[in-house]
């Protein structure tokens, strides 16, 4: 294959069908991805740092009164979660119009700059406001890096280098809790470290080019509708796909929120019943969390990819989704301490996070390039819309002052089928070519 940015169209696609899946895969193709899963790992780095800091960051904003700690904990993530939905569905419709390289500059830039200015946070207006305005750029650049890397790779390839590029957000997970559990209540220095990835600005500028199908497109002007809403919402050949998609992103990012950053909590209570020392216990929580629980999320998230390739996007979501609804109560009335509780974490982690590999995989197989994005960035943020009333319900059940944690998360769970039912109603499309 030759190393331009679309040698994957050429016909050499069908000799290397029996190779490995990154035969022939290109330098460029390889660059792009390392390009794509930097930016998505301080994506989720910005997210998960308030995760990690919040209780810190809070006590201090609101002078003490830990009784609202939690409350203006998941009021903040209710906010994130509209922030990445406004820049997500913005980002998406302005990078079929514009292009991908200068929409996925711009919000690196936005979250970068917007995570180092809360160092200077101080009242609890200043942590709403750049909570919001950092996730505008998280959701933005995720749908258009998505978009772009299944775009320049092969249909042999996709599901594998898809799902590398989600898989990534490991390495902003634990970059979080690393610098979380560094830092200590000295939250302030966490958030600037969140500068660094403006630096990526000037590597995608150096690197990337628009894909060919895209610039094949934007030729077409106006009569392309490019990142046309009306065109993906009232088009009966995309609508069934956003909607039905946008509903798949929501059960994901709502177990994300309500069950899968539980075990945080799961693991505090434990240890407080165990009679360990505070300060023990914030670091071993973070630990089993952040690194434990995430190391076998980062495994499930790899491994999505080859389970999509090999038996086909629906049987992988379906397989997947039940199995996380089992291993949900599983892990909540198995483990009777501590220890016993770090050893099921990596199989959890497994089991609820690796269907996300899946949406960098299959949104954008379900749109034509010149709604890829936009139709991609509907589904994943449009489903975080979704998830907040998920979010304020699992608050609320938790706090419950009769409600037991462990049957708190394990019914939230039953989203897992949920998901699974809503696979029946979207189309297959393992070993096909992207819609144009």
């Amino acid at each position: 294959m030759s190393d331009s940015p679309d040698s994957n169209l050429g016909s050499s696609e069908n000799t290397l069908s029996a190779g490995p899946w990154y035969a022939g895969v290109t330098r460029y193709q390889w660059i792009v991805l390392a390009i794509a899963s930097v930016g998505w790992v301080f994506d989720v780095y910005e997210g998960q740092i308030f995760n990690i800091t919040r209780n810190d960051m809070l006590t201090e904003v609101l002078g003490g009164e830990s009784a609202d700690v939690t409350k203006y904990g998941d009021l903040f993530l209710g906010i994130f979660l509209l922030g990445g939905t406004v820049g997500g569905l913005g980002a998406g419709t302005l990078a079929d119009r514009f292009g991908r390289r200068p929409i996925m500059m711009l919000t690196i830039l936005m979250y970068s700059i917007f995570s180092g200015l809360t160092y200077f946070a101080t009242e609890l207006w200043h942590v709403a406001a750049l909570r919001f305005l950092v996730a505008m750029g998280v959701g933005g650049e995720w749908a258009v890096a998505a978009s772009l890397v299944s775009e320049i790779f092969p249909a042999r390839a996709r599901a594998h280098a898809s799902g590398i590029f989600h898989a990534s957000s490991v390495l902003g997970t634990w970059m979080a809790t690393l610098a979380g559990m560094a830092v200590g209540a000295q939250w302030r220095y966490a958030y600037l470290i969140g500068i660094v990835p403006a630096l990526l600005i000037l590597w995608v500028r150096a690197t990337v080019k628009e894909p060919e199908q895209w610039k094949a497109k934007a030729a077409q002007g106006k009569s392309a509708q490019l990142g046309s809403f009306k065109d993906l919402l009232t088009n009966p050949r995309w609508n069934r796909n956003a909607m039905f998609g946008m509903l798949l992103g929501a059960v994901g990012l709502g177990t994300f929120w309500a069950v899968g950053i539980a075990t945080q909590d799961l693991a505090r209570e434990m240890l407080i019943e165990a009679g360990e020392d505070p300060e023990n216990v914030s670091q071993k929580s973070k630990f089993a969390y952040g690194i434990i629980q995430t190391a076998g999320g980062g495994l499930g998230l790899l491994a999505f990819g080859p389970l999509c390739a090999r038996f086909g996007r629906r049987r992988a979501f379906i397989g997947m989704q039940l199995l996380a609804f089992l291993i949900v109560p599983v892990t909540c009335y198995g483990p009777q301490n501590y220890q016993q509780l770090l050893f099921i974490l990596p199989v959890y982690g497994f089991l609820t996070l690796g269907i996300h590999a899946g949406y960098a995989i299959y949104f954008p197989e379900l749109f034509p390039t010149h709604l890829r994005a936009t139709g991609t960035s509907f589904c994943f943020n449009g489903g975080r819309i979704l998830a907040v009333p998920v979010l304020i319900f699992s608050a609320w059940l938790k706090a419950k002052p009769d409600m037991d944690l462990r049957l708190a998360i394990s019914s939230l769970a039953v989203l897992f089928l949920a998901g699974a039912v809503v696979m029946l109603f979207l189309p297959e499309t393992n070993k096909q070519e992207l819609p144009e």
